[in-house]
Formats: structure tokens, sequence, C-alpha cells
């Protein structure tokens, strides 16, 4: 066994590790921190591979955007794990069914794939060549139809997500920031100026009309 396939086997344990953990992990950020785990070794897989853009891209795109954005939101929602796990028994059939599912498409396409009689030859490569610029020819001839959905998928799931954030909630203290900017001291607050006024007092004008009498 070359250094090659030892690392392919290092990585490969490291992930399904981790993506055990995903599932396992009772935190939700320990989970977050698992995927990102798990996304570094499927990275360092495609490196292997000699797929030096999707590696990359895998990296930036996932570990650098998606998992920061979802340990953001875990951290700062401050969900209640326990009122989650409450039902868990209760889905746990539908659950282990819709797995069970997967797993098994999953085991007939890799045995599909598995039972090829002959090795498909690779592209003849040059030192010229560019993984990516192979990788872009083939999805804007070859799979066009599927990226163009894909964005539109992507673009209706930001539009509902800015929906979603500025709906007006009816227990929310938001503040217009612009509204705080414009204000000023004396629309805040406004002094006044009265005349000073004294009450005589009623011990003071009951004791003088005593002394009256007595003189």
């Amino acid at each position: 066994m070359d250094a090659k396939t030892g690392l392919f086997y290092l990585f490969a344990a490291v992930l399904l590790f981790s993506a055990f953990r995903v599932i396992t992990a009772r935190n939700p950020v320990y989970a977050a921190l698992y995927l990102v785990l798990a996304f570094f070794q499927a990275s360092a897989i495609w490196l292997l591979l000699r797929a030096e853009f999707l590696a990359i891209s895998l990296v930036l795109v996932y570990v650098g955007a998606v998992m920061v954005l979802f340990l953001f939101v875990v951290m700062m929602l401050d969900i209640n794990v326990e009122g989650l796990r409450e039902g868990f028994w209760k889905h746990f059939p539908l659950a282990a069914g819709v797995g069970a599912l997967i797993a098994l498409e999953m085991a007939a396409v890799l045995m599909g794939g598995f039972r090829l009689s002959a090795p498909k030859s690779p592209l003849a490569s040059g030192p010229d060549t560019s993984n990516t610029l192979e990788l872009g020819k083939l999805l804007y001839t070859q799979y066009l139809y599927p990226l163009e959905i894909a964005a539109v998928i992507l673009l209706v799931a930001i539009i509902a997500a800015i929906a979603l954030t500025l709906r007006t909630r009816k227990d929310s203290k938001y503040v217009n920031p612009a509204d705080q900017v414009r204000v000023k001291a004396r629309d805040r607050v406004r002094i006044v100026q009265m005349p000073v006024t004294r009450q005589a007092e009623p011990a003071a004008e009951s004791a003088a009309p005593a002394a009256e009498t007595k003189a």
C-alpha cells in the first residue's frame, strides 16, 4: 500500500467518524463543528483525485460561508435542545425508514458503478490542461439546464430568506437605525422656564394671630 492509498483510508475514516458524530452529538454547535471537519476530509479526498477546483470550492463555499452562518445562527438563537429531543423516539421509525431508503438508493448507484465491465479511459491531458476549464465546458454545455434550474432554486431561497427576515413581528423591539441617527436633543428633552412660586406655610400663619392675642 502506497502513501496515497494510506492517506485515502485515513481521510475516509475521519470523514465517516465526523459524519457519524454530526447526527449523534447532543450539542448543535458540536454537530456543526463536526460537519466542518467532514467537509475538510472530503476536500482532502478531492485533492487526492486531482480535482483541485472542487476541493477549493468545498472549503470556500461550505466551510467558509455556509457553516460559519450555521454556527452564528445556532449560537445566537440559543435553541432549547431538550425541547427538541422530546419527540425523538416518536419520529424515530419514520426517520429510520427514510435513512434506510436513502442508503439502499446510494448502494444501488454505487454497485451499478462497480459492475462496469471496462473502465472508461481518461481523457488525454497535457501540461496546459486545466481542470477548471474542462469543468466549465461541461457545466455550460452538457449540464446547462440543470445548472439553470439550480440557480433559479437558489434565487427563490434567497428571496424567501429575505422575506422572512423583513417581516414585522409584534414582540420585536426593533428600532430603525435611520430614525436613531436623526434624533436630536431638542426632540427628546425640552427645558421650560417657570416662575418661582411659594405658598405660605399653614403653621406660620396660625402662629401669628396667637402671638398678637398674647400681646
